[in-house]
């Protein structure tokens, strides 16, 4: 098999415990540059899982022609300059989430990516998960009717010294817990319009937004809740915070779907993996149902390979990226950000 040559912009821990280790699994990546702020911690990196090449800047991975695609795990303020000088640089870009400040930079990106003629995917692993497919296809079978509610939660700790703590990194829990939320949000309620057959994202347009949060000292949300109305008559809500604490790895996801024949609860976590479990209430009882995920990292970066080899559509459209983005422009205004 054809394999795609991968460089990685920067050694954030989400490389180190997400990206690496799923490239490791796919079977069309090989891992092959890794870049620092320094030939040191490049070097380490290099040492620590394989890389045939490491470099001390982020321009010299780029000028390397053997580089075909990049990973991009930098803070969210620089997202546009790398993403862009990646393409310019006749690479494809997969783009840790969330991949744009705002609506404007996302349609900046993709402008680039659409000139240079390159692949550009905005990084949601768990959208590649069977287990969000598998939601999709009963909400499409209609075993709970037509969708009217979405609830969701995604909620942390252990944020002590951290860019996401920081405003001018684009920190704060919206940008970095309530952007799963907003997608998988948009992602059911899509679901439901392909149910009717219906094409583009019209149905997803927001009618109603409201949100609040609580700020920390160095002005960005901590707890954030929302509410939106979209277009198609699907209602939803969410929860986020980094707020549990400091000193573990405790989180509170959930997911509660409502439809006019049944509903939908499960707890399963964001980026879970192996055997996931959710039910399914209608008037004639409740179906468990069970789903193997394998590591949402891995498949994330064989559907870009895919692309790139073989012609695909990125599973994650730029047409997606926008719209959430939109929302979420929508909802940090709502709330004072």
């Amino acid at each position: 098999m054809s394999k795609v040559k991968w460089g990685i912009l920067g050694t954030a821990n989400v490389a180190r415990w997400g990206m690496i280790p799923g490239m490791k699994k796919a079977n069309n990546c090989e891992l092959y540059a890794i870049a620092g702020r320094s030939a040191e911690k490049a070097k380490a990196f290099q040492e620590q899982y394989g890389f045939e090449k490491a470099y001390g800047s982020y321009d010299e991975l780029l000028a390397d022609e053997n580089v075909q695609a990049v990973y991009i795990p930098l803070p969210n303020d620089i997202h546009l300059k790398w993403v862009k000088a990646a393409l310019k640089a006749g690479k494809h870009v997969l783009c840790e989430k969330p991949m744009a400040m705002n609506a404007a930079e996302s349609r900046e990106m993709y402008q680039t990516a659409k000139e240079c003629g390159k692949f550009l995917m905005e990084a949601y692993a768990y959208l590649h998960s069977p287990y969000v497919e598998a939601l999709c296809e009963d909400i499409k079978s209609g075993i709970i009717g037509e969708v009217n509610y979405i609830d969701t939660a995604f909620v942390t700790q252990g944020y002590k010294e951290d860019f996401r703590l920081h405003k001018e990194f684009g920190g704060g829990a919206m940008y970095d817990l309530g952007c799963y939320c907003t997608t998988m949000i948009l992602t059911l309620a899509k679901a439901m319009e392909e149910a009717k057959n219906a094409e583009g994202m019209d149905g997803l347009e927001p009618t109603l937004v409201k949100a609040c949060a609580e700020f920390t000292d160095l002005d960005v949300d901590f707890l954030t809740a929302g509410l939106i109305r979209l277009k198609n008559g699907v209602r939803a809500s969410f929860n986020v915070g980094m707020n549990l604490g400091e000193n573990s790895n405790s989180r509170y996801d959930r997911l509660f779907i409502h439809g006019t024949k049944g509903s939908i609860r499960s707890d399963v976590e964001y980026n879970q993996e192996g055997n996931v479990s959710y039910k399914i209430f209608t008037q004639d009882g409740v179906i468990e149902k069970s789903v193997f995920v394998p590591h949402n990292y891995c498949m994330e970066v064989e559907q870009l390979g895919r692309c790139i080899l073989n012609g695909e559509k990125p599973h994650v459209t730029p047409e997606f990226s926008i719209k959430n983005a939109e929302l979420i422009d929508k909802l940090l205004k709502e709330m004072g950000y």
